[in-house]
């Protein structure tokens, strides 16, 4: 793979500047390497721990210790890990249907979520389909000010919904909108605000930014956190999964809607899937570190060639996203395209954009993953609407990282679009 001497001086200007940013990324993974193999002694975890078991799953070591584990780095009362869960949405379909009852009201504090949460809440999507609204669920939402919570306006809707509100959502993450991330404090300060006015639940969508801090929204007063192996806390080992944590009758209830009433973690086989999982959290932190590493450079080459990114180069970041606004349709996909190009797997190949389940625009995704659809590892993906932002994340190494990011720079620069 050629890039231009142009690029390569670039990347080593980049990295001289961020010096001191990856160095208090790295002190925030040993930090959190830390903690993971505390959490890891004082449960014993041996390779008894790793068999897999089938059927019903009854008695499985490793998966009730797992639980435990999750519970105790996420600051929680109890948690569940199940590689059975296929994807984000589906572990934030499950918390969401197993907090929620007719007549309730889910408020949504942070703007809009992630697309793919739509048509669970039903904002989009057919009648009948099974929706929150289906089953008698009402849905509010308020923008952020800025790059905090609306609290105003929180406050009003609070006020509003009275004793029908039942759960006040928060996604940690951008996604697809052109916002701020939010930081552990942040959610600390609004889950006060939230429970000394009213008894619903706060339930964080904590996708991306597992680990990129000391402490999860579950350690700071958020009820339940949501997320999945195959983002962050799989560290590129998971192939699979997801997870919720938080208090003991909210992850009670979300578990009901995992498996049944009256059963709810009393089974699950693991199928021999509990090695990978184990290996995956042990390896997050430092996968995560790789991640944020690729992210800062990432924002500051494309920056210098002229684009709009977010967040900036040189902020701090409390989630492994990065935003670049390629201005137009052709940006988008080249900038993907050259992604695809830098990764390990398929970059043979040339995404398109298309229309993917879930999403209301076509959509193009660049993932030359080993684990199909894992974030962690190198990716980006977009909506083709304006302004035609690449969502970037991820990188198993940060070398492996750089090599993609700098495919995706000198593709766009070969097609004049610089």
């Amino acid at each position: 793979m050629q890039f231009s001497k142009r690029l390569l001086n670039l990347a080593a200007e980049a990295e001289a500047s961020l010096a001191g940013h990856f160095a208090r990324i790295d002190a925030v993974a040993f930090a959190n390497s830390a903690r993971v193999l505390d959490t890891f002694r004082a449960h014993r975890v041996s390779d008894a721990h790793f068999a897999g078991t089938s059927g019903y799953g009854y008695d499985d070591r490793g998966r009730e210790t797992l639980d435990a584990i999750y519970a105790d780095l996420f600051g929680a009362e109890a948690a569940f890990v199940r590689h059975s869960i296929v994807n984000g949405t589906q572990a934030l379909t499950i918390g969401l249907f197993g907090l929620l009852r007719p007549g309730d009201i889910m408020l949504s504090a942070a703007g809009k979520p992630y697309d793919t949460l739509e048509e669970v809440i039903g904002i989009t999507g057919k009648a009948g389909d099974g929706s929150l609204r289906d089953f008698g669920v009402e849905y509010r939402q308020v923008e952020l000010d800025g790059d905090d919570f609306d609290y105003p306006a929180v406050e009003r809707a609070i006020a509003e919904c009275g004793d029908r509100l039942k759960v006040v959502f928060v996604q940690r993450s951008k996604g697809y909108l052109n916002r701020c991330t939010l930081t552990v404090d942040q959610i600390a300060k609004f889950a006060e605000f939230v429970h000394a006015r009213c008894s619903a639940y706060v339930v964080v969508d904590n996708c991306y930014g597992e680990f990129t801090e000391e402490r999860e929204p579950t350690a700071v007063g958020a009820d339940l956190c949501i997320g999945s192996l195959i983002k962050n806390p799989g560290g590129g080992m998971a192939e699979s999964g997801g997870y919720i944590a938080g208090r003991a009758r909210a992850v009670e209830l979300c578990s009901y809607r995992l498996t049944s009433v009256g059963v709810g973690l009393e089974v699950g086989a693991t199928l021999g899937q509990n090695k990978s999982i184990y290996k995956g959290l042990f390896y997050a932190p430092h996968t995560v570190a790789q991640a944020l590493k690729t992210a800062h450079f990432a924002a500051y080459i494309f920056s210098s060639l002229g684009y709009a990114v977010e967040p900036a180069w040189d902020v701090p970041r409390s989630d492994i996203i990065q935003a670049v606004r390629m201005k137009t349709a052709e940006g988008l996909i080249a900038f993907c395209q050259g992604i695809q190009a830098g990764s390990p797997v398929d970059a043979y190949v040339s995404p398109e954009p298309w229309a993917m389940p879930g999403y209301s625009d076509e959509v193009i995704m660049a993932a030359g993953a080993f684990t199909q659809g894992s974030s962690i590892e190198l990716s980006a993906d977009g909506p083709l609407r304006p302004p035609y932002t690449a969502f970037f994340q991820g990188g198993l190494t940060y070398e492996s990282g750089k090599v993609g990011v700098l495919s995706a720079a000198q593709t766009v620069l070969d097609r004049g679009l610089c």
